[in-house]
């Protein structure tokens, strides 16, 4: 409501109503002037290596729009712009809203031009308009393109590698609504739309009060007083998990150790009720960062898939967990273990197509390399232990070797990596007795396993970037349930026990959505914090914000 009474008034001052056109002035004066400004020849433009049209090079993006429209303005009237310039403006300057900068999209520029009636500046505040369309299109739909350009390894799905200005141009035209049309461009799921409301939340909390640090001290546990309890109790009450009567109290009574413990669940913290370095840490954390975080975690949804289905599965890799959703509800939750530092989980989103039960591990020549090798040089029967078989080549005419009977020592990495190595089903196989496969680029999939220590620990990273499930059985239930065959928990089980390999095709492949979400809101509106487990907020903070100013001038 704020933002639209600052338009409102915007548009009134601005002279939006009743304007008067420049005496003499004809949409003939205009168009010859946006022909000026737009300095590129629509013969120019007829050559194919430019039928794709790039969003960074403006001159040539808006001359193709606007020679394919006879460069008929389409934004304003000789008299001034027109209602879909509004909605327009209305959009760029509330792009924050969307954790977008207003500023990216010339805001103060076409408001500099909105009340001339001068030809040349109704030219240029059409062009304007029309630029800062296309690049808020994109920002909002696909995440800014800077991340991508600065490292396309890491940022491998931001911004729109086929992203088409002039259809998005086009698209705006013909919309009987443009407002609706506009609104319909972010990512329409409801955990998008969750941190949306989180983020104007926050900021209507960063610009109520300062948030005073809780001073360093000692160790704060239950049953305790020390003069910084009240500094504690503040902040969680403006936290909104403390009650504001109590914010004098010296004491570290059971009241506060439950507000601690609930503070502690949404920073995905040990919940001890004890304020430690890392709790003390967490209560000190401002509004601005959060708001920073709450941001960065927009942008990567804006980088998959925008509708996430009423039936999927959800992997959080910075939370170590997986959800199962049916219907908009999670019928199913489970912890996962997830790739190494150095063997980076990805994000993506795809579909599962069929169950492996008891499936066979084909081992990666890389892993062949780096990790089998090694041990078959200390130990020639390392193989034979853990089930593994030998064979000659990867081709479907390969015949088995007696692993314990060739020279490791002498051994090349080509060589080995030509061997298929393959461990049969079975309590040992390191794939457990059940994958989840969808067949993609970064051979990823999710699966069981024998190592069920693991997912006792609070960081999971310990895969070479595919997803271990502690409930595979459940999974598997979950997935087969929207199969015409019935199966029973107890066939399931059955299946996974006989260890004999069995594939079911899914006739419906099911949705998975990988992700890396290091802020989110529950269904209770309460938002939770995750550790940055592979650093990408750090990085991509660096790439989308500017260092921010302190205060003695220098920039941090």
């Amino acid at each position: 409501m704020k933002n639209f009474l600052l338009f409102a008034a915007l548009l009134l001052s601005l002279g939006m109503n009743g304007a008067q056109p420049a005496c003499g002035a004809t949409l003939e004066d205009v168009r010859s002037a946006m022909t000026r400004h737009l300095n590129c020849l629509p013969l120019q433009l007829v050559r194919p290596e430019k039928q794709e049209i790039s969003i960074i090079d403006e001159q040539l993006c808006l001359a193709a729009i606007y020679t394919a429209t006879g460069m008929e303005p389409l934004w304003v009237f000789e008299n001034g712009p027109h209602e879909n310039a509004a909605i327009i403006l209305n959009f760029l300057i509330n792009a924050e809203d969307e954790g977008l900068e207003p500023a990216d999209y010339d805001v103060g520029e076409i408001t500099a031009h909105w009340r001339s009636r001068d030809p040349d500046e109704l030219a240029r505040l059409d062009i304007l308009l029309t630029l800062n369309l296309i690049k808020y299109a994109h920002d909002v739909s696909y995440g800014r393109i800077l991340p991508h350009t600065t490292d396309p390894q890491l940022f491998a799905e931001a911004g729109g590698q086929h992203f088409k200005p002039a259809r998005i141009i086009q698209q705006a035209l013909d919309a009987p609504d443009l407002a609706a049309y506009l609104a319909g461009l972010p990512p329409s799921h409801e955990i998008y739309r969750r941190l949306r409301s989180a983020l104007k939340e926050y900021r209507e909390l960063a610009g109520q009060e300062t948030w005073q640090p809780v001073d360093p001290g000692k160790t704060l546990h239950p049953g305790d007083s020390d003069l910084r309890i009240p500094q504690v109790r503040k902040r969680l009450i403006q936290t909104g998990h403390l009650d504001q009567a109590m914010a004098h109290d010296l004491s570290f009574d059971d009241h506060l150790a439950q507000a601690v413990r609930k503070f502690q669940k949404q920073f995905g913290l040990e919940q001890d009720g004890i304020i430690g370095s890392k709790t003390q840490a967490a209560l000190n954390t401002q509004p601005e960062a959060i708001i920073r975080k709450i941001v960065l975690n927009m942008a990567r949804w804006r980088w998959q898939e925008h509708e996430l289905g009423s039936h999927y599965i959800m992997v959080n890799i910075a939370n170590y967990d997986l959800k199962a959703v049916k219907d908009n509800l999670v019928q199913l939750e489970m912890a996962v273990i997830v790739g190494k530092t150095q063997h980076q989980t990805p994000v993506f989103s795809h579909r599962i197509q069929y169950i492996d039960f008891n499936p066979f591990w084909n081992i990666p020549p890389s892993i062949a390399l780096n990790e089998e090798l090694p041990e078959l040089r200390k130990d020639p029967y390392y193989l034979a232990k853990r089930n593994v078989r030998l064979f000659s080549s990867w081709s479907a005419d390969a015949v088995e070797l007696d692993s314990t009977l060739i020279d490791w020592q002498n051994v090349t990495p080509r060589e080995i990596r030509s061997y298929k190595l393959r461990q049969d089903p079975g309590p040992w196989n390191a794939l457990g007795r059940v994958k989840f496969v969808f067949p993609n680029r970064y051979n990823v999939y999710l699966h069981d396993t024998p190592a069920r220590d693991l997912f006792d620990h609070s960081e999971r990273t310990f895969s070479h970037g595919c997803i271990r499930v502690s409930k595979p059985a459940a999974l598997a239930g979950f997935v087969l349930a929207g199969e015409q065959q019935e199966w029973s928990m107890e066939k399931i089980e059955e299946i996974m026990t006989s260890g004999q390999r069995k594939v079911v095709v899914l006739s419906q492949p099911l949705p998975v959505h990988i992700t890396y979400q290091t802020v989110w809101v529950d269904n209770h509106g309460i938002i939770h914090f995750n550790n940055d487990n592979y650093g990408r907020d750090k990085v991509l903070a660096e790439i989308l914000f500017k260092p921010a100013l302190i205060a003695d001038g220098s920039t941090k």
